[in-house]
């Protein structure tokens, strides 16, 4: 593996781990072993090593949310559309915990992290669509459906911190994939109103695998 893919992926490592405030370049370079300038010579500071990091962030989530274009979309399209989309947060957990700091920080990456909510809010609708066609989601007006999917990206993209203040940590000792995953409970609940007769038990039999266990919510 060539330095510059060890850095991006040492600094993915520590930032989840200790958060990205509390990790420098030096304590990237002590950890792989390297020394500092040599850590400069492939990145000239951290914003550049974090914008690196999100443009692979990027391209996992472009990549999951592709939509078929010969078919209608199934229930289990949408399991692995829940499932793949919260894995991604966990693995890039840094970047939503820092999230209004790190888009406040680097011109590029708020611009970038622009455009990329608003592919994805696409992408959301596309997929409520192809459920309509599948038979899972009842047919909704255009301003209804994009509405839907607004409220399931804020619940994606704000799962972590509500897990972080629900379960009172100040770092992520609490969290897990399955945690994360739990997630997948509430988008489901935002589209109980709008399923269908035939996929209604299904989709209630689904949800529960993702009941989150969260402490004195009566969830």
């Amino acid at each position: 593996m060539k330095t510059r893919d060890k850095i991006i992926l040492a600094s993915l490592e520590l930032f989840n781990e200790r958060g990205e405030r509390n990790v420098t370049t030096n304590h990237i370079a002590a950890h792989l072993a390297i020394s500092p300038g040599n850590l400069y010579y492939h990145f000239r500071n951290k914003s550049d090593i974090i914008y690196e990091i999100f443009l692979e962030y990027e391209k996992l989530v472009d990549y999951y949310l592709q939509i078929p274009d010969d078919r209608p979309l199934t229930l289990d399209d949408m399991k692995f559309y829940l499932e793949s989309v919260f894995d991604g947060l966990w693995a890039y957990r840094f970047f939503h915990r820092d999230l209004e700091f790190l888009l406040d920080s680097d011109e590029r990456l708020r611009q970038d992290y622009r455009e990329f909510t608003n592919r994805c809010l696409v992408a959301i609708d596309r997929i409520f669509l192809g459920l309509t066609d599948g038979g899972v989601i009842q047919r909704q007006s255009e301003e209804l459906r994009r509405a839907m999917s607004l409220n399931v990206w804020l619940v994606i993209t704000n799962w972590m911190a509500f897990l972080k203040t629900a379960h009172g940590t100040e770092m992520d000792s609490s969290l897990s994939t399955k945690r994360m995953r739990q997630g997948i409970y509430q988008v489901l609940t935002l589209e109980i109103p709008y399923l269908t007769a035939e996929f209604y038990d299904r989709v209630m039999t689904l949800r529960e695998q993702y009941r989150p266990d969260l402490p004195d919510n009566g969830i």
